[in-house]
């Protein structure tokens, strides 16, 4: 068969077939869905790191030094996600994925981006300069997260897949990780959702800001550059 008739058949069976869902709680893993239209439905907070302009890291840097940059952040972030009992669902160039389900999800998920923020200042940034003391580079990053109903299935092709999160958190996290800014950026409903001591900072000021992001059609965010020890 020809790849185009190929592809017409697989776009057909896909928009015909008609969807198997299942509803739980913690987070699927690939063998748990099948690739035709099978899916799982969950509540899920999802956070999004991502490394701030890391075009100009490496456009201006060795790659070796940008590799290694890529390595700590995400070797970071990732620790402090499982710490908090997340689920890494992706790794994409300079940033990671992860979905919260369960209880306190909202407050696991924001101690996350509070902790990430922790290690970049007070861990790898001191680490860089320290061996690389004619840098001046030094890296900056956001978390972005959201809250909300998500719809889960397996795409590609055999052989070569993976899950995909279809939902507003997953949307909505990722563009927030990408703006600048204060390194934790989160959606309103995260906000209203997790323990009040993760709103204030130690002096009892207010460890975040409200303020609108245009890349979620303007919805209301809170941002904060707080963070908490590891």
């Amino acid at each position: 068969m020809a790849l185009g008739d190929n592809l017409n058949s697989e776009v057909r069976k896909i928009l015909q077939e008609e969807w198997t869902t299942q509803n739980r709680r913690g987070a699927p893993k690939l063998d748990d869905l099948k690739l035709g239209n099978d899916a799982v439905e969950l509540e899920g907070t999802v956070l999004y790191a991502d490394l701030d302009d890391s075009t100009k890291l490496v456009d201006t840097e060795e790659p070796a030094f940008a590799a290694e940059v890529y390595k700590t952040y995400l070797v970071c972030a990732a620790r402090i996600i499982r710490s908090e009992n997340g689920t890494i669902t992706a790794y994409d160039g300079d940033r990671i994925m992860a979905v919260y389900t369960g209880g306190k999800k909202d407050d696991r998920a924001v101690r996350t981006a509070l902790k990430i923020n922790y290690a970049v200042q007070k861990i790898i940034n001191p680490a860089i300069r320290e061996e690389y003391p004619r840098s001046s580079y030094s890296v900056k990053q956001v978390v972005g997260i959201d809250t909300s109903d998500l719809f889960v299935a397996r795409t590609g092709i055999r052989g070569f897949n993976e899950l995909v999160w279809v939902g507003r958190a997953a949307n909505y996290a990722a563009k927030l990780s990408s703006r600048s800014g204060p390194a934790s950026q989160i959606t309103a409903e995260v906000y209203d959702r997790f323990e009040q001591s993760l709103k204030v900072n130690r002096n009892g000021s207010n460890a975040w800001i409200r303020t609108t992001a245009p890349e979620i059609g303007s919805g209301e965010i809170y941002t904060s550059s707080s963070w908490l020890e590891v």
